[in-house]
């Protein structure tokens, strides 16, 4: 509903009939507002039409006032630009919650494609502005920031963000993971729940995250591009803990592990032997 209302209250400052169309077309994702899931719902069992058309040519719109005004202030290009975004943001999310009552992969994948895509109009934007390289760190779970096709992720049809990061921006890409091995983590419970802080189980024998434990330094940095250190860790695979959005301990081996080659996923690794929750 935010992004809708930016582009909307942005739109009512430049034309009011364009206004007043984007009102109509966003109408379609009434459901929408009040319940993203719902919408994926309905639209699959067919109870609701798609707003694929709408939110495409809502963007469309966007982007063709965004182009026609290149040569204005960078203050008035930036917030043509925040209505350009929420715009991209609108369109993604309808395809995302309508590929949820579809394969898992198919949703991840939707959502990491947007990240990417969100990066490269950033990219674009700066340079545009600043006439120089932009320079970006992205702050993501570890299973977005890591390369999927170093996990099994990669055996389940995944793509992540840290693996179109490096395809398309190989040289100039850094991929920093974090790794702990207990201690407690913000989280919810399921999807769609309330954040709040939980005790991090140690973690399982045979981990990664175990085996930096049993080092007996607290906190340390590993350059995963050095040889010793990758011949060291990239076989025999190991478990590797992902905790992100949600945190469930009472199903942690298989809602919270994955085999993994750490040098492949990263190019190096903080360690913090016990975190606490932000």
């Amino acid at each position: 509903p935010s992004a809708m209302e930016a582009v909307i209250d942005f739109l009512k400052n430049t034309d009011l009939k364009k206004a007043e169309k984007a009102i109509e077309r966003y109408g379609c994702l009434d459901h929408a507002a009040l319940d993203p899931m719902a919408y994926g719902y309905l639209t699959r069992a067919k109870i609701k039409k798609y707003c694929d058309q709408e939110v495409n040519d809502q963007l469309i719109e966007i982007e063709q006032l965004f182009l026609k005004s290149k040569m204005q202030q960078a203050a008035t290009r930036e917030v043509q630009f925040n209505a350009l975004q929420n715009a991209r943001v609108i369109k993604n999310a309808e395809h995302y919650y309508r590929a949820l009552f579809e394969t898992h992969d198919l949703s991840w994948n939707i959502r990491d494609q947007h990240m990417v895509e969100i990066l490269e109009n950033i990219i674009t934007h700066i340079e545009a502005i600043c006439c120089e390289p932009a320079k970006i760190i992205i702050w993501a779970h570890n299973s977005h920031v890591g390369d999927a096709r170093a996990t099994e992720m990669h055996d389940r049809g995944e793509i992540n963000l840290g693996q179109l990061v490096r395809e398309r921006f190989f040289e100039t890409s850094f991929l920093l993971g974090f790794s702990t091995y207990e201690g407690t983590v913000r989280a919810a419970s399921h999807w769609e729940g309330d954040a709040m802080q939980k005790t991090l189980l140690p973690a399982m024998h045979g981990s990664y995250e175990s085996l930096f434990h049993e080092i007996g330094k607290e906190n340390f940095i590993l350059d995963l591009k050095a040889n010793a250190i990758r011949d060291h860790l990239s076989i025999p695979q190991r478990l590797q803990r992902a905790v992100g959005v949600i945190y469930q301990p009472e199903t942690e081996r298989t809602s919270h592990y994955y085999f993994s080659k750490l040098p492949n996923q990263f190019d190096a690794l903080i360690h913090l032997d016990t975190t606490q929750a932000l």
